[in-house]
């Protein structure tokens, strides 16, 4: 039975989190009238890069992900993002639920390698259901599954996304690497007493261009 449509009617950061997370504000509706007791949702996110245009400084930061721009007819492929699960509540014709969703700056993650790369615009996102939901007929318990074709498109504001990673890490990044070269990298900091990890990071990169 499809008589579920799903809308993602906007998205904001949620300042609240201890890390850097999305608020999605998404909209159930249900299209017999019937009661709906709950619904144990699952939200596969993903991201759709050939939605969209971009500059020419943008597609030099995709470099990495998708290759050069004479090759991204065959390159530019859905990226995942993430995966959510949640209890909807019961309710009658339509509802709204709140989806928190966690946003790695972790630049090695492709998903946040797209973010990243971006100035402007929307990031086009696909939302897809699927899960269990529960009814009530003749006072009888009704299971159906919510099928796979259900989904939503949202255009994500790239502002909103630098907004959510600027109140965790404002004005800057941060990148994983592996505990050998970290310990190399505090050797050279310790070693020309530089103040910062930045301060650091610049003068390797200033010599390296010299």
């Amino acid at each position: 039975m499809d008589l579920l449509h799903f809308e993602c009617e906007g998205a904001w950061p949620n300042r609240y989190a201890a890390v850097p997370a999305l608020t999605l504000r998404l909209r159930i509706l249900e299209r017999s009238g019937a009661p709906v007791e709950a619904v144990a949702l699952r939200c596969q996110i993903r991201i759709e890069p050939h939605r969209r245009t971009y500059s020419a400084a943008e597609a030099l930061r995709l470099a990495d992900l998708f290759g050069e721009t004479g090759r991204w007819t065959k390159t530019l492929k859905p990226v995942s993002f993430a995966t959510l699960s949640t209890m909807v509540p019961g309710f009658t014709g339509s509802t709204v639920v709140d989806l928190d969703l966690p946003c790695t700056y972790d630049l090695e993650v492709a998903s946040a390698k797209y973010f990243n790369a971006l100035d402007t615009g929307a990031i086009p996102l696909l939302l897809l259901f699927s899960g269990t939901v529960f009814g009530n007929q003749d006072g009888k318990l009704r299971v159906w599954q919510v099928p796979w074709s259900n989904e939503a498109s949202f255009a994500l504001p790239v502002s909103v996304w630098r907004e959510t990673v600027d109140h965790h890490f404002p004005g800057s990044a941060w990148l994983r690497v592996r505990r050998d070269t970290m310990d190399a990298l505090q050797r050279f900091k310790s070693d020309h007493a530089f103040a910062t990890w930045d301060d650091a990071m610049t003068a390797m990169l200033a010599a390296t261009d010299g």
